[in-house]
């Protein structure tokens, strides 16, 4: 077969000059995953403040816009669930989440809310832990999430323990999702972060605890995924969580774990405070769920020092 004959049957088969013509819609998909793959799966950061790490990932990992989009509605989570000081790190810097809407508000989006179910008085907490001042001042607005009509009824298909949950409704009518959590000690989970953090999103957490505390924390996963996690590790409450109050409890780590996969940044993140793969079952829950990869030696992770 000569090369004319050869291009005419290529042709007649959706090939040209020997490639493959691929319908607009499938080109694009494509395309996004060729630049998915360019991005590391996990960026774990250590020696900035939280601002500078978060800056400095978020470069890696293909910038904000790579997640939100012009005039998108963005649900920001932190933790501030307690009425105290940063310095305590019972709750997320207000430094970082700061950053974070701000780098939301430059990607275009048209509204950013703070969002957290506080388990301390919310007024006192959110002041308190100087998140809402900061979230204001990079140009979010709070939700009030102190009441029960805040919040809407949703069936949790495929939870194992976790039938049905009550959601606030910002969460569950926002374009993009951003999970901020600190990373800490916790008396019942064991250690928080990125997927314990999902718990200040409901109205009753009394059923998590009565109907299995690790199980109902992975799934939760199955009604509400975030689009990104970014766990703050600059300080860290080492015992007496969650609510800690004891300077003597707090460790400097200088540390911070970005990634689209709630499970790999777990993962990381519990390693900085020696938990071993596996160790926490609502981590391991999740992974077998297939919500996010579990074994970091399988992962493309960026390891910065800033």
């Amino acid at each position: 077969m000569d090369r004319r004959e050869f291009l005419k049957k290529s042709a007649a088969l959706g090939f040209g000059a020997g490639l493959l013509i691929l319908p607009k819609g499938l080109r694009g998909a494509i395309t996004l995953a060729a630049q998915e793959n360019r991005y590391p799966d996990l960026v774990a950061l250590k020696g900035g403040t939280p601002r500078t790490m978060f800056e400095r990932g978020m470069r890696e990992i293909g910038g904000m816009g790579r997640f939100v989009r012009s005039g998108q509605t963005v649900v920001i989570k932190p933790n501030m669930s307690f009425d105290l000081a940063p310095e305590y790190a019972a709750n997320t810097s207000p430094e970082l989440v700061a950053a974070v809407v701000a780098q939301c508000k430059d990607a275009g989006a048209r509204r950013v809310i703070i969002l957290d179910h506080s388990l301390s008085h919310w007024e006192r907490a959110s002041k308190n832990s100087g998140i809402l001042e900061a979230a204001k001042n990079a140009g979010a607005v709070y939700a009030q999430a102190e009441r029960e009509g805040y919040y809407q009824k949703v069936t949790v298909r495929g939870g194992r323990r976790l039938k049905e949950t009550a959601i606030h409704e910002a969460l569950l009518e926002a374009d993009v999702f951003i999970n901020v959590p600190v990373l800490k000690h916790h008396g019942g989970a064991g250690v928080s972060g990125s997927i314990k953090n999902l718990m200040g999103c409901i109205w009753d957490r009394r059923t998590y605890h009565s109907n299995g505390l690790q199980t109902c924390i992975a799934d939760f996963l199955y009604a509400k995924k975030p689009n990104l996690n970014i766990v703050d590790a600059y300080r860290v409450l080492t015992r007496n969580g969650p609510g800690g109050g004891n300077l003597a409890d707090v460790t400097q780590i200088g540390s911070m774990i970005i990634s689209p996969d709630i499970v790999a940044a777990d993962s990381a993140a519990f390693a900085l405070v020696g938990r071993k793969q596996g160790e926490v079952e609502y981590v391991r829950l999740a992974s077998e769920a297939g919500f996010g990869q579990m074994d970091l030696s399988k992962l493309n992770i960026s390891r910065l020092n800033v």
